[in-house]
């Protein structure tokens, strides 16, 4: 193989890396997305279930049975 031959084939492959680095680029940031969001999602209902607990039952605490 000649060093010409050798560089065109580096190249090739520097442009293939290029683009699976870009796709997992893309990947990680659609994945940050979606896990923001389920945070988000998670501290509404988890405020929702706050709100709901004290509105139906402000006097029950949430605590283990005594046989524990």
């Amino acid at each position: 193989m000649s060093a010409e031959e050798r560089v065109t084939d580096l190249e090739i492959r520097l442009t293939h890396l290029d683009d699976t680095v870009d796709q997992l680029n893309q990947i990680i940031i659609d994945q940050q997305d979606r896990i923001s969001r389920l945070e988000r999602t998670l501290k509404e209902v988890l405020s929702d279930h706050e709100r709901l607990k004290e509105a139906v039952s402000p006097d029950i605490v949430d605590s283990p049975p005594p046989h524990y």
